[in-house]
């Protein structure tokens, strides 16, 4: 196995040089062979080592591929000691190169249709025990999307719940009034909304999702109701006074169809609050993402192609922000809260469990600190 580790060392100095030019702007990190040698790239002093445990391990680096070294990770094979965000930084020595793959994802709601791919996508992340969310999201809403910070080192509730605010009062929502929250998560907006009394109708394609909400409902007698219902099936008696959709439109990639909905679903002079992370690439995600965090076709918001989509409907733009800064935050908050909990979601849940949810999460924080990611808050109006 040393052999084949000298190999992949050999391998790697020349695609640091190809990429950095040899290394001088490189992130410095080490790759041990455990129990043997150990192989420094980059300058300076390392702050995170590799450890390849066994031959798969090997074999998964000696491939180069994203996808391979990531599995290999979660596995169990590969070890990373120190930061992991000084790996992440690196990817870009990682190929993503799996066109059949990437075809895949596009070909299959044309086979089975959008609607059953979402339902599967969504159950294979969401349909977990909610326990293991309610460790690293915020305590008082549960929200799964960006929160609005006033400053660095705001506590993530505070910036929750000012986020949650501004939806509201962008929608210009009032007591009594109706609206539909697409993607109910953990009854975040329900419960806020609903306390004011708003009369919420949450969709959700999640069954552990819906039964909290509803759980939630009855708990506090709020003026809400929870289906287990995907956007495009949802036909209520009458239009709403406003849509609210925080973070789920990087699960709605046909945009001209989703916008079609809103403008059916909406009163005249109805709102659509939405938030949602980007990317300047439609469907700029790797494989890796697509298999372990969210499977489906969906994407990032790509901010033009919406607006392009948006230009052909009657619906009007009134605000678009950029809030790159404020997800990182937000995932920066939940990265660290997961990690403190490490040793619990390891117990409960697996190794395998917490490392999947490491690298996304720590994966977003390095995203968004690199402006490879994005995010944006935006209020549309259906005209009187």
């Amino acid at each position: 196995m040393e052999a084949r580790f000298n190999r992949l060392v050999r391998a790697i100095e020349k695609r640091y040089g190809e990429l950095f030019g040899g290394g001088g702007a490189a992130p410095a990190f080490a790759l041990q062979l455990a129990g043997g040698p150990t192989a420094v790239f980059g300058r300076g002093e390392p702050e995170v080592t590799v450890v390849a445990n066994d031959p798969s391990g090997v074999a998964a680096l000696s491939t180069l591929d994203l996808r391979r070294v990531g599995e290999a990770y979660l596995a169990g094979s590969l070890d990373v000691l120190g930061d992991i965000r000084r790996v992440l930084a690196a990817r870009d020595l990682f190929r993503d190169r799996h066109p059949l793959l990437f075809l895949y994802r596009f070909v299959r709601p044309l086979l089975y249709g959008q609607v059953r791919i979402d339902r599967a996508g969504i159950a294979h992340h969401y349909d977990e025990d909610p326990d293991f969310y309610l460790l690293f999201l915020d305590g008082r809403h549960r929200c799964y999307s960006q929160a609005v910070f006033a400053h660095d080192g705001e506590p993530l509730e505070e910036a929750m719940s000012r986020k949650i605010d501004y939806a509201i009062e962008q929608t210009g929502l009032r007591p009594g009034e109706r609206v539909l929250d697409i993607g109910g998560g953990w009854g975040a907006f329900v419960e806020h909304a609903g306390r004011k009394g708003i009369r919420v109708t949450s969709l959700t394609i999640s069954e552990p999702s819906r039964r909290y909400i509803q759980a939630l409902i009855d708990r506090e007698g709020l003026p809400c109701e929870v289906r287990l219902e995907h956007f495009f099936d949802h036909r209520p008696a009458e239009p709403y006074d406003a849509v609210v959709n925080l973070g789920v439109t990087e699960h709605l990639p046909d945009y001209p169809r989703s916008l079609r909905r809103y403008h059916d679903l909406l009163k005249p002079g109805g709102r659509v609050y939405l938030d949602a992370s980007a990317t300047r690439v439609k469907n700029d995600v790797s494989t890796f993402f697509e298999r372990y965090i969210f499977q489906g076709n969906g994407s990032p918001l790509c901010l033009h192609d919406y607006l392009t989509a948006l230009s052909r409907t009657p619906l009007e733009v009134e605000v678009v922000l950029n809030d790159r800064v404020n997800y990182l935050r937000t995932t920066r908050a939940w990265a660290e809260r997961l990690d403190r909990h490490r040793e619990e979601v390891e117990r409960r849940w697996g190794k395998a469990q917490y490392r999947r949810f490491q690298v996304y999460l720590w994966g977003c924080v390095d995203g968004f600190e690199r402006d490879l990611i994005q995010a944006y808050r935006l209020v549309l109006r259906r005209p009187d």
